[in-house]
């Protein structure tokens, strides 16, 4: 209907409703004259009077009621169309929440994220992958994942936008009777040790790997491995220790009776955990409740993890 002003549907169904020029204009919020106006448009599009006075005010025409349930029914869609997607309903909603994170990034976030869509979006979903840094890109964009949430450097520029959640740390683990354990970890004892070092897609060992290349410091790698979750169990019955973020350190300390956490002989650096989005869903009703919730849960008052 090229020639149609659809701007004039609402006038139709406002005449339809009140049966009178003036409380037509009364209910849209304009003036009688651009009613009338707008009927006389009506007129001329369709070569039908539309709406006739009677002894019983304006009736419709046997024109105008084939016309007005088809123009009910496109205004209900606009409405559903342009203003639903705005309002999101955490209770009700059964939408499977996407963020793209590493296994350290696991332990970190999902036991409280789940505790609380248990409590605020009880029929909600959550789902964690692993991506490299192209993918996470592609993914974010597409709308394939909501959010990148932990240490993504790589994602910057005017398409993605970022919080800072809190600032996290190193931290050594070695098995409760290392030989080490009971002695001060000197960095000649630290660089003479075996290490089991974890190559995993997550970004945040490149600050430990990076900062030792640039102090030209060199460690044996016994093992290289690319998952965290091993690590209790590899260190337990070997002499191996390992530096991981303290997080982690802290997590397998508190559920492995055998790990202890020893603190660095060297002041390694420390990195920001952030959430990442695309500047597509800034906007975007869901993601605006997901970003303010992990925001209000993970941020430097709540961080949950030891600090010194």
């Amino acid at each position: 209907m090229p020639e149609l002003d659809l701007n004039l549907i609402p006038f139709l169904v406002a005449l339809d409703e009140t049966r009178n020029v003036s409380r037509a204009g009364a209910l849209l919020g304009v003036s009688q004259p651009r009613v009338s106006a707008a009927l006389g448009k009506l007129r001329d599009y369709f070569g039908d009077p539309l709406f006739v006075r009677t002894s019983r005010g304006m009736e419709p025409t046997p024109c105008a009621l084939a016309l007005v349930p088809a123009a009910r029914d496109a205004l209900a869609r606009i409405e559903r169309g342009l203003v639903a997607p705005h309002d999101f309903d955490p209770a009700a909603s059964t939408h499977t929440f996407s963020i793209a994170l590493s296994d350290v990034g696991e332990i970190v976030f999902l036991p409280r994220l789940l505790q609380e869509f248990a409590r605020r979006a009880p029929h909600a979903n959550l789902r964690s992958v692993s991506l490299s840094h192209s993918e996470v890109e592609r993914e974010l964009e597409s709308g394939g994942i909501d959010l990148a949430v932990g240490y993504f450097p790589d994602l910057g520029g005017t398409n993605f936008f970022q919080q800072r959640l809190f600032t996290h740390r190193f931290i050594c683990l070695m098995r409760r009777d290392h030989p080490l354990a009971a002695r001060r970890l000197t960095l000649d004892r630290f660089l003479g040790c075996g290490h089991a070092v974890v190559r995993a897609e997550g970004r945040s060992q490149e600050v430990l790997e990076t900062y030792l290349a640039k102090r030209r410091l060199s460690r044996r790698a016994v093992l290289e491995t690319p998952h965290f979750t091993s690590l209790p169990y590899i260190l337990s019955r070997t002499d191996l220790i390992a530096t991981v973020p303290h997080a982690i350190g802290y997590a397998y300390a508190n559920e492995h009776a055998s790990i202890v956490l020893v603190d660095p002989p060297l002041p390694l650096p420390h990195f920001d955990l952030r959430q990442h989005w695309h500047r597509k869903f800034h906007n975007d009703a869901r993601t605006l409740w997901l970003r303010g919730l992990i925001a209000e849960l993970f941020n430097d008052a709540r961080d949950e993890w030891p600090k010194q």
